[in-house]
């Protein structure tokens, strides 16, 4: 009883402290601020790790996509300032994270369970699509954000050929290595705050720790599911009166790669999608 009324009401109170301070600040719109709040209660009432592992996603994508604004501003034609987003962003990030945890909630009895194949062969695929869902959200934003930034010069991801910054599809060294970055980042909030929340049948034990290179492999391989979806399925094209690469074609646009098939918010789903599948074999297999 003392589980079922503290934690869902810690995680109220945590999820509307950070959707209002983020209204404010403007990385979310109204929309985006009020869809924010449910999926952050929801993965907080759940597991401390997965709000977490959602906030260290968020936080740190936020920043970064406020770094070098000037400089973004030329190059995406489809630039907001302080990267402001709405509830459709916020669900096609969050969204397949936030169904798998309603189900481990509802398989658990909203207790949080370590990660053990032992245990529950089902609860650990599941808690690893929720580590491969963030890995790959955060390491696709560290990519394009510090990537952009750098004096790295893009390549499409299919031909390695150079392409003008902001080309879907287009990769930096640096970019890459940011996605490895982004991804640790995640394994290593999930493992540090399980540490201090979650009880183990067997301890916690240092197996636990392969979540970090679990998750760097993850965030770097969405990135390139991501890259390779955008230069294939996803338009790229300059214009000649914007002067810059924009994602519809037009009288007035050269095409450089890629099909109209999908745009930037289904190739992330369609890459997070992936990603969670595949960390989630990753984890059964090793756990």
């Amino acid at each position: 009883m003392e589980k079922t009324f503290i934690q869902p009401s810690i995680a109220v109170l945590i999820s509307s402290l950070i959707a209002i301070r983020s209204y404010r600040r403007k990385s979310l719109d109204f929309s985006g601020a009020l869809s924010g709040f449910i999926v952050m209660a929801i993965h907080f009432a759940v597991g401390y790790r997965f709000g977490a592992m959602l906030l260290a996603f968020f936080f740190t994508s936020s920043k970064l996509t406020k770094v070098g604004e000037e400089k973004k501003r030329k190059v995406d034609a489809d630039f907001k300032e302080g990267g402001q987003r709405n509830w459709i962003q916020v669900f096609f990030n969050s969204g397949i994270a936030t169904v798998l945890s309603v189900i481990i909630g509802n398989l658990t009895g909203w207790e949080d369970k370590c990660l053990d194949s032992k245990e529950s062969v089902l609860i650990t695929s599941l808690i690893g699509g929720i580590i491969g869902h963030y890995s790959c959200c955060n390491g696709d934003t560290w990519s394009s954000e510090i990537g952009v930034l750098s004096n790295d010069q893009p390549r499409l991801i299919t031909t390695f050929k150079p392409v003008r910054r902001g080309t879907n599809g287009g990769v930096t060294k640096t970019g890459l290595v940011a996605a490895l970055a982004a991804g640790s980042v995640i394994g290593l909030t999930f493992v540090l705050v399980g540490f201090f929340t979650t009880r183990c049948s067997n301890g916690m034990t240092m197996k636990q720790l392969l979540v970090v290179p679990i998750s760097a492999v993850a965030g770097l391989l969405g990135s390139i599911i991501d890259s390779l979806l955008g230069a294939t399925l996803q338009f790229s094209g300059f214009c000649t009166v914007r002067n810059k690469v924009v994602g519809k074609p037009g009288p007035t646009v050269k095409k450089i790669s890629g099909l109209s098939i999908l745009d930037n918010n289904t190739v992330n789903l369609v890459s997070i999608l992936l990603t969670t599948l595949l960390t989630s074999i990753a984890c059964v297999y090793i756990f």
